[in-house]
């Protein structure tokens, strides 16, 4: 069809469309919420029927005035039929329904010049907003709304006319002006990301682990079957003498830590002066499936804590743990302190939970059912995909994850660009069963962790509040994995002093904000007390990163200053390959 509009920029002229086309079309629009609301209905009225989305949104529609929604809803709609025929007449009218601000979707010229795709946008925005409005009106509880919340969002982010070709003008005038060029491009897109079963954020050409990412230097100096521990060259001539150990997240690869030079958290905590231990976590193969959360402490947390102190001499260490590494340092270091064991001088949380009262939207997605058949399913032995996990956090921002790749990269042929960040973010790792299923129970579905003698990890009954070294508690403002408020909730459960810093921005750039480019802000020193929002309030902004501010409170704790150790590893645990070693670059797609 494209060869009959060859030579016209078809797309950026003026034109006028029949007035029955534009009913049929709103028509349309209105059939598919018609569509939507009867299967919701249906599905709901079936005996026994367990609480899904559609029973949910059915509970909605007979608890809320809904005769005032559907009224509100066909006045928007008669307004802009209204306003359509004006502007077919030539007059101008106000838009009925604006998209909200930071809606990139219907920013080209063409969503607000052509009449078509005008409706269509603004047909779409108010139909949406009808079925955010039923969420929201709900007479139900808390965490059903939430459900609500997040499902109506899932479907109609999905039912964008962005993303689908005949109903975005942007994609099809490009298909016209490279004359099918950009549709083909985008084919073979497609073909690329089914064969690797997910959608490409970057250019993933651009980088290499251990090439231009993860490059600090330094060396493995332990291993067993779950982790790599690497000790970091210094680049002082003196240190303090106790070391810092950092414990990442088992869910993703380590090297979030250490991007790129000028990204590195890991090049930043050399350069001020500590020996610096890190612990990569193995990519579980098949092989690995029986482990569970005892197992990630034992071998994991808690030998890297004991080679750390033997390869170094120290008496203690100062420990660092981001997002569920936090939970499993935090978990670790307690079990050693229930067995009367000091060996944690100072513990920095980042982005943590270890009350998991309010885990925002992830925890909408866990019940006493679902926990059930992964127990079932892989708890007793198997894997968890990290495609999978990796996928239900993109859903958490599925407009800026999912849906505006598939745009760009299908239907506009566009190759993703270079970003260190969204590499990482796709180098997804999978999880033994037994430790998913343990840590999802314990963790999201019962909130077991945080109660004084609910778990036995290790064989020792875990009380947080032994947990009594000095700590620094980061969180982030826009974090939609962590909530802020949550991870402000740790400064109640640990009994040593504990300095609670609030970042700008969300989960991954709120902690990669170097502080050499002094960017964005932080919070501090806010009043304490149980509400994190007074807090909030009394706070002090600080512009710049808080690195610097981890940096200045850290010091104290790093012992006295010696003369740094030029050979990595000890007679008993000498080098055994150079950093960042074989475990973070094994890809199990």
């Amino acid at each position: 069809m494209l060869h009959r509009y060859q030579g016209k920029n078809t797309m950026s002229m003026p034109f006028h469309v029949p007035e029955e086309y534009l009913l049929s079309l709103l028509q349309t629009c209105q059939s598919v919420l018609a569509q939507f609301t009867a299967t919701i209905v249906a599905d709901a009225a079936r005996p026994d029927r367990p609480l899904t989305p559609t029973a949910m949104f059915e509970r909605s529609m007979r608890s809320v005035g809904l005769m005032t929604l559907q009224q509100e809803y066909l006045r928007q709609i008669g307004a802009l039929w209204s306003s359509t025929l004006a502007r077919q007449a030539g007059q101008t009218h106000e838009p009925v329904a604006s998209p909200a601000k930071g809606d990139r979707r219907f920013a080209g010229a063409e969503w607000r010049e052509q009449p078509y795709h005008d409706l269509l946008k603004q047909s779409y925005l108010i139909h949406s907003r009808f079925l955010g409005e039923l969420a929201e009106q709900a007479d139900v509880d808390d965490r059903t709304r939430g459900r609500l919340r997040f499902f109506a969002r899932q479907f109609l982010d999905a039912l964008s006319p962005a993303n689908y070709l005949m109903t975005n003008p942007e994609a099809l005038r490009q298909a016209l002006e490279t004359r099918g060029e950009s549709l083909a491009d985008g084919f073979r897109n497609l073909a690329e990301d089914l064969r690797k079963g997910r959608i490409s954020m970057t250019d993933e050409s651009a980088f290499e682990v251990g090439g231009n990412l993860a490059i600090s230097p330094g060396a493995v100096v332990f291993e067993n079957e779950l982790i790599q521990l690497i000790q970091y060259s210094p680049s002082t001539e003196a240190v303090g003498r106790r070391p810092l150990l950092i414990v990442p997240p088992c869910i993703n690869k380590f090297y979030i830590l250490d991007l790129e030079p000028g990204n590195s958290f890991v090049r930043y905590a050399v350069e001020q002066g500590h020996t610096v231990f890190l612990v990569s976590w193995r990519n579980a193969p098949p092989a690995l499936g029986h482990l569970d959360w005892n197992d990630y402490l034992a071998l994991g947390v808690l030998q890297a804590i004991d080679t750390t102190l033997e390869i170094t001499g120290a008496d203690k260490l100062n420990a660092l743990g981001f997002c569920v590494g936090g939970t499993l340092l935090g978990c670790a270091v307690a079990v050693a302190r229930g067995r009367n064991e000091d060996k944690v001088a100072s513990l920095t949380l980042l982005t943590t939970m270890l009350d998991f009262a309010d885990t925002g939207e992830i925890g909408l997605l866990i019940d006493e059912a679902s926990v059930a058949a992964r127990e079932a399913s892989i708890g007793q032995g198997g894997l968890l995909s990290g495609r999978e996990l990796a996928f239900v956090f993109s859903t958490l921002r599925s407009n800026d994850l999912i849906w505006s790749y598939v745009v760009s990269n299908y239907l506009k042929g566009a190759t993703p660009d270079a970003f260190d960040l969204l590499y990482w973010n796709a180098d997804s790792t999978n999880l033994p069963g037994p430790m998913y299923c343990w840590y999802v129970r314990n963790a999201y579905l019962e909130n077991n962790i945080r109660v004084p003698g609910r778990t036995v990890q290790c064989g020792v009954p875990v009380d947080l509040s032994k947990l009594d070294m000095p700590a620094y508690l980061l969180a982030a403002r826009e974090d939609h994995i962590v909530p802020w408020q949550t991870a402000h909730a740790t400064r109640g459960l640990v009994s040593g002093e504990a300095r609670f810093v609030l970042g700008a921005s969300g989960h991954i750039a709120g902690v990669v904000n170097p502080a050499s480019r002094n960017k964005r802000n932080f919070w501090v020193d806010g009043e304490p007390g149980p509400d994190p929002e007074h807090w909030l309030s009394t706070a002090q902004s600080v512009p710049g990163s808080w690195w610097s501010d981890w940096s200045a409170w850290l010091a104290p704790h790093r012992g006295e200053q010696v003369p740094a150790r030029t050979a990595l590893g000890s007679e008993r645990y000498p080098a055994i390959e150079p950093a960042p070693g074989r475990f973070v670059k094994e890809r199990l797609d």
